[in-house]
């Protein structure tokens, strides 16, 4: 009984704690880049490009085709196939 309790506990535990370590680790992903993509900035423009960076969102994978598509306007063929291969591919 107590070991058929303490396992539920471990796993209602992993449950409830599980997303909130995945979105940690993602905002330190995210921090990582970031800090990495100010370079040498210093200051207050280093605040303003780390604010902006960590708020922006990860576009869907729907959100990114509806953008192609638009830029992809006008494009026939193997020109729009090699445009939206690269586009869709891109972060």
């Amino acid at each position: 009984m107590k070991k058929t309790l303490a396992v539920s506990l471990t796993a209602l535990f992993i449950a409830l704690t599980g997303p909130a370590l995945a979105a940690e680790n993602t905002q330190q992903n995210k921090m990582t880049t970031c800090n990495k993509d100010a370079g040498d900035r210093k200051g207050d423009d280093r605040k303003a490009f780390m604010k902006s960076c960590l708020s922006t969102k990860k576009m869907t994978q729907q959100e990114k085709m509806t953008s192609c598509n638009k830029e992809a306007t006008g494009k026939k063929g193997d020109d729009r196939k090699a445009f939206m291969k690269q586009c869709l591919s891109a972060s």
